[in-house]
């Protein structure tokens, strides 16, 4: 049986350009440290990576700081800073912050205060995309840059988070991309790498295969790579919806990310169908990577008003530029006597 993967929002697949930067670099041996000639070849295999990764995201190199994730990024980002947040972030995030700002129905969020808050670009099981206002502190961005345009210095956002592995880079590597004047003060203290900001000797290979990534990203959305995907998001919702009429498509009339499709069925549990789903060869999830399998409903779909058993029922299907209509016209046709099936045991 040949596998579809249709779980872009948790991870991407590789891209070549990463995986060749990644098998170039294991054959630099210094450490960036180092001042000799092998510790600047690795240096340089890090600096160039910085700026490949500083011009898809329209910053400068030395806003970027290197970490190991976006979780660590959001920790930089976020600790000792009392910010104000909501509970549509991503646990990364929501874990710093005061989370007592209001969601609508629609997944907005309108800052009063937005220098001392936290606000996503968009949505990792939703997909829908926030308008971001000026002088924002943070701004968790790792599902948006890749699949829409993001220019860092015209945003305004003070901090931003990004990850490798959301745009077909390596898992493992992230970053903090900080706005000049910002204080950042280092949680991890050692030998002061990453311009004092976040020590630890740099992960050249990761780093290396992110900068590859990024910027093989930037070709895509020059090549409006990511408006096919949304026409065939468009396909998938119109041809559920036809025969599904009571399934509710989250953010169907909202901005939203190119490629991510959320959806409610009432009475038929999001994991029960991620678990038929995966025996008939489709790679899907009931929300956010970091929370599957816990048995709850959605935070992110409770704060926008829905009722726990109706939000219990979500699946998030998220595509990537591989992604075929021949792949979204079969998950549609499986999905579709899966559900046929749970509804005749129910009768």
């Amino acid at each position: 049986m040949t596998r579809i993967y249709l779980d872009h929002n948790a991870t991407t697949p590789l891209r070549p350009e990463a995986r060749a930067a990644m098998c170039a670099a294991m054959d630099v041996c210094g450490n960036p440290s180092s001042v000799h000639g092998e510790g600047r070849a690795a240096k340089g295999v890090v600096e160039r990576a910085r700026a490949q990764v500083a011009a898809a995201f329209g910053a400068e190199g030395h806003d970027v700081i290197f970490t190991s994730s976006a979780t660590e990024a959001a920790a930089l980002a976020c600790a000792g800073r009392g910010l104000f947040g909501t509970w549509i972030e991503h646990d990364a995030v929501s874990s710093w912050t005061d989370n007592s700002l209001a969601v609508d129905s629609q997944g907005r969020v309108t800052l009063s205060d937005p220098a001392h808050s936290v606000l996503q670009l968009a949505n990792s099981e939703t997909g829908i995309i926030q308008a971001l206002p000026q002088d924002l502190m943070v701004s968790d961005m790792t599902q948006g840059f890749g699949k829409i345009a993001v220019n860092f210095d015209a945003s305004g956002v003070k901090m931003a988070l990004i990850s490798a592995h959301k745009l077909g880079g390596p898992k493992g590597i992230g970053a903090l991309v900080v706005r000049r004047g910002t204080d950042v003060v280092a949680q991890i203290k050692g030998g002061g790498q990453e311009m004092g900001r976040r020590s630890g000797t740099e992960n050249v290979i990761g780093i290396a295969g992110f900068g590859a990534a990024a910027e093989a990203a930037a070709q895509d959305l020059n090549a409006d790579v990511w408006s096919r995907v949304a026409k065939l998001r468009n396909i998938l919702e119109k041809s559920i919806a036809a025969r599904a009429k009571d399934t509710i498509f989250v953010g169907n009339d909202v901005a939203r990310l190119p490629n991510t499709t959320c959806m409610l069925t009432p009475g038929w549990k999001g994991e029960t169908q991620v678990m038929a789903l995966d025996l008939a060869g489709f790679a899907v999830s009931a929300g956010s990577a970091c929370s599957s399998g816990k048995v709850r409903a959605s935070r992110v779909l409770t704060a926008m008003g829905f009722a726990p058993d109706l939000a219990a029922s979500a699946i998030r299907v998220s595509m990537g530029p591989e992604t075929t209509e021949q792949d979204v016209m079969r998950f549609a046709d499986v999905w579709l006597k899966r559900l046929e099936r749970h509804r005749a045991r129910g009768a």
